[in-house]
């Protein structure tokens, strides 16, 4: 479309490696601007617990550090902050403080230096969460050079994740649009794009996929098994992932004992760095094979993580060569929904453990509630019936449940999922001219 492309780079990593334009961008924002989001994310859930009359929001929040002197000052701050703000005119006001608080700073001037001397068409940020992110929106705006920001993920918007303020916004799906100008009635609909998300493209490049034979020499699988993925979530979405792992491993043992011939394939959070799982892996070692995901690593954040297109690779051929995926709550269920293959949902809390957190809350998240009358997955509601919902998906009983799927991705997503790149190209292309 005869762009050129230049990653404006926050992050550690080198795009120059990747064949990519980018210029660093240098500095911070101000301690007092990150004190002013903390404020404004847990004054919008609290605000929309009142208004919607609902207490799923309360989940969203996380817990303040306490553990120094200037952890606790810092939450006086941010109390005294919550306490000022009523309602939509209180939460503007943050917003605006926000925006005010980097025009202050030198990180804002130094955007500022910056676009006058790229002066781009049109600046896109492709994650709406960050805080480093208003420094450049706001100077963009200043200046008057559009902006547009990306809705990261489908459970972003009731999280209160949304910390940019762009021009414009581009989304998923109807679905997340509706969502949007719910939360953000001062988001005029003209201002939203509806896009797709690229994140499921890779599942239909034919240079991503091989051959059964040639997945499993590439990683010594046992050519009379056919393999299911379980695939791990972070630390603290579930923090007994490995008890889970454990249980599947389990089942599946029992199902060869009656003549099937299954392998899982573990397949770990790409921010999960702890060892929680190597004693289920080493005491299965003849059952499960781990793939771990091919991300490059800066830091223990999960910011400072990059998928690579290996990475892409891997995962795409992952699920071309299994039959099912188990995992908790994960949107890998859309993933195999691509493939015509079925996911189950972990719903149980295990036992003989002290419980961390009571899993079945995480499915009354506010995104969730997409599923509307539909059954597209299996629900393991506990550890026996794991081997249950394998077999069915062995006996072919899953017809209904991917139709169900593939009618609850079209509300998630914007279809031809295929194609979600094109659309936004072709939205930012018309809205610079």
């Amino acid at each position: 479309m005869g762009w050129e492309v230049i990653f404006w780079n926050h992050t550690p990593f080198d795009l120059n490696q990747l064949g990519y334009k980018e210029i660093k961008l240098q500095g911070k924002p101000r301690a007092f601007t990150d004190l002013l989001k903390r404020a404004k994310i847990t004054s919008e859930l609290d605000y929309w617990t009142h208004k919607f009359t609902d207490p799923v929001y309360k989940h969203y929040k996380f817990p303040s550090s306490k553990k120094n002197l200037k952890g606790r000052v810092k939450n006086i701050i941010v109390n005294q902050f919550i306490s000022w703000t009523n309602g939509e005119a209180g939460l503007e006001r943050l917003r605006n403080k926000m925006r005010e608080s980097e025009r202050n700073g030198a990180f804002y001037k130094h955007c500022k230096t910056i676009l006058e001397n790229e002066k781009p068409a049109l600046l896109f940020c492709t994650n709406q969460r960050p805080v480093n992110a208003i420094a450049p929106i706001t100077a963009a705006q200043d200046m008057g050079i559009p902006t547009a920001s990306f809705i990261f993920s489908w459970d972003n918007i009731p999280k209160a994740t949304m910390v940019v303020q762009a021009d414009y916004y581009l989304v998923w799906s109807e679905y997340m649009k509706k969502e949007l100008q719910k939360y953000y009635p001062f988001i005029a609909e003209s201002q939203i794009q509806i896009t797709g998300t690229p994140q499921f493209e890779p599942h239909f490049e034919e240079s991503l996929k091989i051959s059964k034979q040639e997945f499993y020499n590439n990683y010594g699988l046992d050519n009379e098994k056919i393999y299911l993925c379980y695939s791990g979530d972070d630390i603290t979405t579930s923090p007994h992932d490995e008890l889970y792992l454990e249980h599947v491993a389990e089942a599946v043992s029992e199902l060869n004992k009656h003549g099937e011939n299954i392998g899982v394939i573990f397949r770990r959070n790409p921010a999960d760095f702890s060892k929680r799982y190597d004693p289920i892996i080493n005491k299965y070692k003849k059952l499960i094979t781990p793939l771990d995901p091919l991300w490059e690593r800066q830091g223990n954040e999960w910011n400072q993580l990059l998928p690579t297109k290996d990475d892409l690779k891997l995962q795409s051929q992952i699920i071309q060569h299994t039959f099912m995926v188990i995992n908790l709550g994960s949107s890998m269920v859309f993933d195999y929904q691509i493939y015509q293959k079925p996911c189950a949902y972990l719903n149980y809390n295990p036992s003989g453990v002290k419980i961390k957190k009571n899993v079945r809350e995480i499915y009354n998240y506010v995104h969730f509630r997409s599923m509307l009358s539909e059954k597209p997955v299996l629900w393991i509601n506990s550890k026996k019936e794991i081997k249950e919902k394998i077999q069915e998906v062995i006996n072919g009983e899953t017809a209904q449940l991917l139709k169900d799927a593939n009618t609850w991705f079209k509300r998630i997503n914007c279809h031809p999922s295929q194609n979600a790149s094109k659309r936004i190209w072709t939205f930012l292309d018309k809205l610079s001219r």
